[in-house]
């Protein structure tokens, strides 16, 4: 199918890369000409394993192209919506003004029969108001919405081979081609097995933030178990393994250390709660107000046991920090407990040297007054404590005797309990973990 994908960011440059990848005739089309011109050459704006890959070779097949004109939108059949949805400065809304810049540029180049379907994680409620301003314009177009289930580092296998698909549509036969037009996009997957939930705009909108409302609870559940555990003398690797066995429960999400960021699940949760109270069900979600309170403590826990490995004596002490991105296999930065555990350190006075295999340009572009190095070896060296933030194969796998030779003091805090505590201990080093004894 001939397909256009508006907002060519994480979100749109995989869709549109995997798109083509399928056997599509993919468009995407962004405003920044910059990132299309590097897209254009086959130059990924972000790190995501994978992807360079699919975007190189649905360039070369000549089923993917680029463009800044959001005319060249014109002639494809489907049209997604992938910019972002930040928090609104000031308020834990989303910001819809990329969404609602995005439909309204397309309505011009709309034809009868052509489906736009949303992407974009967006509050519910928005995909009526929007399929309300296509039905108004007159372009006998209609609108879907088929929510993103990405997880970052895993990005391109998710598009290609997703778990499920959810299509939002509108009733009667609008929404049979609609969901026709979606089942031959996607026929790859549903061939494959895909389960396929047709269902209206407000579920599909719900499906997703609710999801990412779920995974938070969760994390910040064996968290705040965390924090009971450090109290009592309890091991929170253990319960987790153990209330992990049932079922009903299930062990992924399930590992306590310094949390979550990223670009999605803080935000997500924010403006959902946002949209719960406009809609006077604030109460409803109030519970996700503790789970981002938690989230965030953890971080101040971890700059807490550096604190106390210190005796309080930060000034001029040199911090090796393992990690920036918020999740390994990932150059993302944004909310990243990693990248602010960093800096609350060197605002307490800490000599901090920060390193991450992917995120460290980022990081400098946000903290440029953090000291960055590319070697693990490096930032180790006279180190009087490790920290380690963001699990990356490269930091998990150190030799605890090698690295022993290297700092000044052998003390390490393992802020996502990815270690071996007997291992390190036995190298000599004080290992501290986070709800664990």
């Amino acid at each position: 199918m001939k397909i256009s994908v508006i907002g060519c960011g994480y979100l749109g440059a995989v869709h549109a890369s995997s798109m083509a990848e399928l056997g599509h005739e993919v468009v995407g089309i962004d405003v920044d000409s910059s990132k299309i011109a590097l897209l254009s050459e086959g130059k990924a704006t972000f790190f995501e394993p994978g992807l360079t890959e699919v975007l190189s070779s649905a360039l070369a097949g000549g089923r993917l192209r680029f463009s800044s004109d959001i005319a060249d939108a014109a002639g494809a059949e489907v049209h997604f919506i992938a910019v972002g949805t930040p928090q609104t400065i000031g308020s834990y809304a989303a910001d819809l003004t990329y969404v609602d810049a995005a439909v309204t540029s397309l309505l011009p180049y709309l034809s009868a029969g052509d489906l736009v379907v949303g992407k974009s994680t967006v509050p519910v409620g928005t995909a009526a108001r929007l399929a309300e301003l296509i039905a108004t314009s007159g372009s006998g177009a209609s609108l879907a919405w088929n929510p993103e289930f990405l997880r970052e580092g895993f990005a391109v296998n998710d598009t290609i081979h997703p778990d499920r698909l959810v299509y939002g549509v509108p009733a009667g036969e609008a929404g049979e081609r609609a969901t026709a037009q979606l089942n031959e996009i996607y026929a790859t997957a549903i061939e494959a097995g895909t389960p396929v939930v047709v269902t209206d705009y407000a579920t599909a909108e719900l499906v997703k933030v609710s999801a990412n409302a779920f995974l938070a609870t969760k994390i910040s559940f064996i968290n705040a178990m965390a924090e009971i555990a450090e109290v009592t003398g309890a091991d929170v690797t253990q319960l987790a393994d153990a209330i992990g066995f049932d079922d009903r429960i299930g062990r992924r999400f399930l590992n306590a250390g310094v949390g979550f960021g990223g670009g999605c699940l803080p935000k997500d949760i924010r403006a959902f709660t946002a949209r719960a109270e406009e809609l006077g069900r604030g109460e409803s979600v109030a519970f996700l107000k503790e789970v981002d309170a938690i989230n965030l403590r953890r971080r101040q826990r971890v700059v807490d046991l550096v604190v106390s490995a210190l005796d309080g004596q930060l000034y001029n002490s040199r911090v090796a920090v393992l990690g920036l991105s918020f999740k390994p296999h990932s150059d993302d930065v944004r909310d990243s407990p990693a990248l602010d555990v960093a800096v609350q350190l060197y605002g307490l006075g800490a000599s901090v040297v920060a390193t991450d295999p992917q995120g460290i340009e980022n990081a400098r572009g946000r903290h440029p007054q953090l000291e960055y190095t590319a070697s693990v070896e490096d930032a180790l060296r006279d180190a009087s404590v490790v920290v380690l933030v963001t699990e990356w194969p490269e930091f998990t796998e150190i030799d605890p005797v090698w690295a022993r030779t290297l700092v000044k003091t052998p003390t390490i805090i393992d802020a996502r309990n990815t270690l071996d505590p007997v291992a390190w201990r036995a190298a000599g080093w004080t290992y501290v973990g986070l709800g664990r004894p």
